[in-house]
Order: C-alpha cells, then structure tokens, then sequence
C-alpha cells in the first residue's frame, strides 16, 4: 500500500482550509459503515435540509447495495459505492463523513477523513481506546475539522433541561452521579471458524485488530464483546449514560482514580468483555460509579422500566437527588422526597439522532467546533472513563491516574492498555 494513503496532500491541505459544503451550500456526506446503524446514519442524512448522501462505504458489498433504494427514494439520487473508506476519501464529491462502523475502526476512519479535509459525524464511543481518541481531538485542531461525537443526548431537550437544572443547584452540592446500564443480554453462545462470507473484505473489516479466525460471533454487533473490537456494554450503551454522568458533574477532565470490578457471569460462551461490571471514578470534590448488568435484574430508584431494561443516570446533592432517563427526568428534594421540577417529554422527542445531526450541519457551515453538542473531545473523555474503568477490570486492581498526562504513571501493565498493536498498514501513528 502506497504511503500516499496515509499522509496529507497539498491537495487535502488546501480542502482543510474550506468550508466543508457542496453546491448551494449542500453538504454531502459519506456514510462509513452502512448496516443498522449506519443505515440510519444514511437515511437521516438523505433527509435532513441542506444535506445529501453522495457515496456509501461498507466491508460487506450487499450492505452498501441494500442501502442504496433507502437514499435513491429519499433523495432521488443514486450515491457511489466504495468497499474500501481510503478510496471514498480521496473523492472530491465528499464533503465530510458519518461514521458508523465498529468501534476498533472509529479514530483511524475519524482521523483518515479529517486529513483529507472531511468534517466527521462518529457514532458513539469516539475511540477504542484511550490514546487515539486524544489523536482524534488533535487531528480536528491541527487540521481544523468539525467532529461530533454521536451521543445526541446532548441535543435531547429534557436532558439539557435536566443538566441546566442541576448546573442551577436544583439539588444543591452534586456529590455522586451514578450511571446505570442494566441491559438485557442473552448468550451469544459459542460458534466455530469458518470461511470468510462472498462479498465481504476480511481484512479491511479487522483494520488495526490482530488477524484472527472468522467466526460468525466476532463479526455482526457481536464483535461489541471482545476486547479487539468492541469495548463491552459500558463503551456500547454505556457510553451514553457516561457522558450524561461527567455532564451533569460538569468535569472537563479524567479522574484522579478508577476502580472497576465484575465479571462474565452465568454463561459460558465466547464473549470476553464482562456482563456485570462496576465502576468508581475519584474526582476529589464528588465520585462518579458506573454499573453494567446484563442479566435479569430489578431497576434502582426511579429510572423507568423499558422492556427489560432499566437505562438512565442518578444524581446526588445535598438537598435532595434527580433521577434522568429517556423517558424525562424528576427531582425529588429533602428528606421526604418531595418532588420537584420534572419534565415527561412527547413520545416523539425521546430519542431522535436527527437534531444531533443537525446541530453538526450548522457546526459545518459556522466552521466553529464550538457550535457542536457534543465536540470530539467530549466525546473523547466519555469515552475515556469507559476505557480506563475497562483497564482497571482487567488488571483487577484500583488505579491511579494523571489526568493530564492521560496515563498512569509508572504503572507499565496498565499504561499498555491505553493503546494498542495496531496492524499494519492501519497505522495511527503515521497519520498526523
């Protein structure tokens, strides 16, 4: 592979320096990754005013096919296709991109499109580990991109709502903020090596992973429970739930400390992440835990019950608590519990990607990162507690942590957790 592919252009440093818009201020996206998610990511994008998907790019050639009716009868145009993201990139009809493929290939898809002078929309976590993701964040400043992160609870009405009440005092000092992400999960059993599905590109699909065997429970959303892909339920749904944590804390940085413990309960199948995971995050003035529960459990105060879920955040004050979830948020103050402010929005309005999308298209024309929801480096930091709650699980020990040096010191075992081997030719390091 040419180096060419890796390195900015003249070429791409003049893009960088425009507007990212088409033809009458158009902005015409790229969509990476184009199952599930991604074809949602296509489907809004092919909607949304001022917006049009040119190209589609997908591992999996009948993916991309499939998506392609959803953005011809949306927009009544047909989009390209592409297998491989580099070859998308180079393509001038592409003004920026929405990532949505698998977590390992978040920063390199992030940081290739910023170079080549895309703006970038990446599904949640930001990163797979904690040194890209601050890669990420560099990338959009040296290269003056737009990048938002896709946890659009930021632009979700009753949790900004919510977090402006609590940056208010509703519930006096915050002390604790608790996330919970008790998510059903069942089994993904065990499943043996075979030969590699038509149509797909293996290889390009692994990017920077270690080449392992294909088996059918490292590919498709699977690939969310071990460690080369996917970063657990605590970096999959939990993620949200994190973010909305340190936002309701109001801390712009990582914690001092970290303990986390759990484990992989009740079934013995193929999946390496735990599915009972606990977390505690030391800031000094106040604590943020984290729990994950993937088995049949009870809920905990009065987060809602969705199916047989229970999904949401707990703040803590000193004069009372706020419980936040997808279904609105409520207060309850003093020792009886009296409630307070609460907020039980429209069916509607309870969890909608498109003004998250939204808000980026007007980051993209203002050219200011500042207009985003949900900038890169929110997005890296959330991201980050996942991350370092996931280093303490495995090394099984509480750690310390320099939060402005992004490591933890002497500590070698867990330093090398922060990052990865990354395979060649899917190389970070080179890319900046």
């Amino acid at each position: 592979m040419e180096r060419r592919t890796f390195i900015l252009t003249s070429g791409a440093t003049a893009l960088a320096t425009q507007t990212a818009a088409g033809a009458n201020d158009r902005v015409n996206m790229g969509i990476i990754g184009v199952r599930s998610r991604g074809r949602e990511h296509t489907d809004i994008f092919a909607r949304q005013p001022g917006s049009a998907v040119a190209a589609l790019c997908d591992i999996d050639q009948a993916q991309s096919e499939r998506a392609v009716p959803l953005v011809e009868k949306a927009q009544n145009t047909k989009p390209r296709i592409y297998q491989d993201i580099r070859k998308m990139l180079e393509s001038k009809d592409v003004d920026a991109v929405s990532i949505a493929n698998c977590n390992h290939w978040h920063a390199p898809s992030a940081i290739w499109a910023m170079q080549a002078g895309k703006d970038v929309y990446c599904e949640k976590p930001a990163s797979h580990n904690v040194w890209e993701g601050r890669k990420m964040v560099e990338a959009a400043r040296k290269h003056n991109r737009i990048c938002q992160t896709g946890m659009q609870s930021r632009s979700i009405e009753h949790k900004k709502k919510a977090v402006g009440l609590l940056r208010q005092g509703v519930i006096g000092k915050v002390y604790l903020a608790k996330g919970l992400c008790f998510k059903r999960r069942q089994s993904i059993g065990k499943t043996p090596e075979e030969a590699v599905p038509a149509g797909v590109n293996y290889d390009l699909w692994l990017g920077p992973a270690p080449m392992r065997p294909f088996t059918r429970n490292r590919f498709h959303y699977n690939w969310h429970w071990f460690w080369d892909t996917g970063n657990g339920d605590i970096g999959n749904q939990g993620v949200h739930e994190m973010d909305i944590a340190r936002w309701g804390l109001g801390k712009s940085a990582l914690p001092a400390s970290v303990y986390s413990s759990g484990g992989k309960f009740a079934y013995d199948d193929d999946q390496e992440t735990p599915n009972t995971q606990t977390a505690v995050f030391e800031y000094g003035d106040c604590q943020l835990m984290f729990e994950v529960r993937g088995l049949n459990t009870g809920g905990e105060a009065s987060i809602a019950f969705d199916g047989s879920n229970f999904i949401g955040n707990l703040f803590f004050g000193s004069l009372g608590y706020m419980s936040v979830d997808s279904q609105g948020f409520q207060v309850y103050l003093g020792d009886k519990r009296e409630l307070g402010p609460s907020m039980k929005p429209a069916e509607a309005k309870i969890w909608d990607t498109a003004p998250h999308m939204a808000n980026f298209l007007a980051a993209v024309r203002s050219r200011k990162h500042t207009d985003l929801n949900c900038d890169v480096e929110e997005g890296h930091l959330s991201a980050a507690l996942c991350h370092l709650a996931n280093i303490s699980y495995r090394v099984n020990r509480r750690l310390t942590f320099d939060p402005v040096g992004e490591n933890f010191g002497t500590d070698y075992e867990a330093n090398q957790l922060l990052s990865r081997d990354y395979r060649k030719p899917y190389v970070i390091g080179d890319l900046l």
